[in-house]
């Protein structure tokens, strides 16, 4: 009798070894992915942290980078912690391990989990090619040997003898490709994966460049560590099939980012042809079986960088996509930085419905005018309307909305909460100081070059480029002026000086550059667009004279949204309500 228990439990573990969950069933949490490409401040451990009760309100996991050492520190930045050398040394350019071990924890014990960034297709060496350290934790060596390294990677034509079997995916040229079918590869990835977890406090991973090797060892590690969250990056060929086959080929042990499902977004969204999105059955993991291993984003470290952005004005829209459709939608940063009132409101909308990653599509229709997609919640519908849709709203009230989207929700959720999201306060630099005209700031990020040309148009106008010249733009000093550094990043002052005002307006050093932004006279821009307008304060009791110039007499709202496009305060048929507003780039407070 004993021997058939002792039989029946071995059964029950491996069974329970076996059926590790790659993504949880009905989840209905929301993922913050906190880095973009060379976010050394905004992504410092004590940073984040400093954001715990702000950002443990909207995300329940949040995604950060390789946190293990690669030979650079915070005080001399240059590696993401994608060209991996330590794993046990957790010292890295976005802080201290004992910083990110508080971060980690002070995110815990407010309901938020944080999931590393694990980088083990390629590693490279200490001071060559494939020296790769020798380390200890826990009573645990980690050794290496050359013949831990693919015989195909590019260090056999450096004159390394590697001895390692073929490659198992994609070569990656950038550092030395592991050797997957290796026992002792499988026995240190599994001890730094415990360590994450042990150590650290990580509650899962986000497995980086995992067409690099077969899926199958994804499946190994999971099933090693056993992890609640498990998401890879797989984008290689074969569209969604192959997506498919890499999340069935690690036995269902990992969700997967649905890059099929962004590449769609990019079709739809930068030109407006909403009426693709109804084939997103077929498009993407949602909706076609895999909704609950299905990680969904707009845009992220490697997709957003400059040079390969395709939403344009679209940016808010599509996070309504996103945070409205099954899967688990992931937020990126520099979204976030961004657009951080209205994608709170999309997260609280989501949340109030009770949206899960296996929520039912109760309705999707589209045409070349706009698209509606409803969604079934265990509280009740979200109703998303995209570009210009003709589709009835009744039994719906209107929740947010914004550039090309509005969002709705069935009647019987309670949305007050909503009120409580006000416009973010964005503390500018005290060098920042209203000026007369039409100008901007830009806040340029520390790996931009020092050269910042301004590329603006009027969308209403027959000149379109304002300027009349070609791309860049202007970086004309007569224009453009180095005005002070904030934090390190260098800000510059744009006053226009042709007789046109933009509509929109692209900041750019040449080869990296921001998204189409929307312009407003007065904004204080970073990467991540407008953070504030600047003003000074004029208090107006009585009529003002009326301005000369069209586009220099708009009003705007203190969130930034334009209330007349040619207003003077002595129009009395254009009688404003009492408050403050924008006029002329300074805030005037109507009595």
């Amino acid at each position: 009798m004993k021997r058939l228990l002792t039989s029946i439990l071995g059964i029950i573990m491996t069974v329970s070894l076996w059926a590790a969950p790659g993504w949880p069933s009905n989840y209905n949490g929301v993922m913050f992915q906190a880095f973009y490409w060379d976010s050394y401040s905004d992504t410092n451990w004590a940073v984040l942290e400093s954001q715990a009760n702000e950002l443990s309100e909207y995300f329940n996991l949040i995604w950060v980078p390789q946190s293990g050492y690669c030979n650079t520190v915070s005080t001399n930045p240059g590696q993401m912690g994608y060209a991996d050398i330590w794993w046990f040394n957790q010292n890295s350019c976005f802080g201290k391990d004992s910083e990110l071990k508080s971060m980690i924890s002070t995110f815990k014990d407010k309901g938020l989990l944080t999931i590393a960034d694990v980088v083990i297709n390629h590693k490279s060496g200490n001071t060559n090619w494939c020296d790769f350290p020798t380390e200890t934790w826990n009573g645990q060596t980690m050794t290496w040997s050359l013949a831990d390294i693919c015989n195909t990677d590019e260090a056999k034509a450096q004159g390394y003898n590697v001895t390692g079997a073929n490659d198992t995916g994609s070569d990656f040229d950038g550092s030395r490709d592991l050797d997957h079918t290796r026992e002792n590869v499988q026995k240190n990835i599994k001890l730094y994966l415990r360590f994450l977890m042990e150590e650290m406090g990580y509650a899962g991973f986000r497995y980086d460049m995992t067409g690099g090797y077969a899926p199958e060892y994804t499946k190994i590690y999971n099933e090693s560590a056993n992890p609640t969250y498990s998401v890879g990056e797989y984008w290689m060929p074969n569209g969604l099939s192959g997506l498919k086959n890499w999340i069935n080929g690690t036995n269902k042990t990992s969700a997967a980012f649905d890059f099929q499902l962004k590449w769609l977004i990019n079709d739809a969204f930068y030109s407006g042809s909403w009426d693709k999105l109804t084939s997103y059955t077929s498009r993407s993991l949602v909706g076609s079986g895999y909704d609950r291993y299905a990680v969904t984003f707009v845009d992220n470290h490697d997709t957003g960088r400059e040079s390969d952005k395709m939403l344009k004005a679209n940016v808010e829209a599509a996070n309504a996509y996103i945070l409205t459709m099954p899967g688990t939608p992931c937020v990126w940063m520099t979204h976030w930085m961004g657009h951080k009132t209205a994608i709170k409101k999309m997260i609280k909308v989501r949340k109030l419905a009770g949206i899960s990653n296996q929520s039912p599509v109760t309705s999707s229709e589209g045409n070349a005018n706009g698209y509606s997609v409803a969604v079934q919640g265990s509280n009740g519908t979200v109703l998303l309307l995209l570009g210009n849709p003709t589709v009835s709203t009744d039994g719906y009230k209107l929740a947010t909305e914004g550039e090309n989207y509005k969002m709705y929700v069935s009647n019987n959720i309670d949305i007050s909460s909503l009120d409580g999201i006000g416009e973010e306060t964005y503390q500018l630099p005290s060098f920042v100081t209203p000026q007369e005209g039409t100008y901007a700031y830009f806040e340029a990020p520390k790996n931009w070059g020092s050269t910042i040309n301004v590329w603006a148009w009027n969308d209403t106008d027959a000149t379109n480029n304002i300027y009349n010249t070609s791309w860049p733009g202007t970086a004309s000093q007569k224009d453009i002026t180095y005005v002070g550094t904030n934090d390190g990043k260098k800000v510059y002052l744009w006053k226009n000086s042709t007789a046109y005002t933009p509509t929109k307006i692209i900041f750019n050093d040449g080869g990296n550059q921001t998204e189409d932004l929307e312009f407003f006279n007065a904004g204080y821009y970073t990467v991540a667009g407008k953070q504030a307008i600047v003003t000074g304060i004029n208090t107006i009791t009585t009529d003002s004279k009326q301005a000369t110039s069209r586009y220099n007499n708009a009003v705007y709202d203190l969130a930034g949204r334009k209330i007349a496009d040619n207003y003077a305060l002595s129009m009395k048929h254009y009688a404003l309500p009492k408050g403050i507003y924008i006029h002329n780039g300074k805030k005037i407070i109507i009595k």
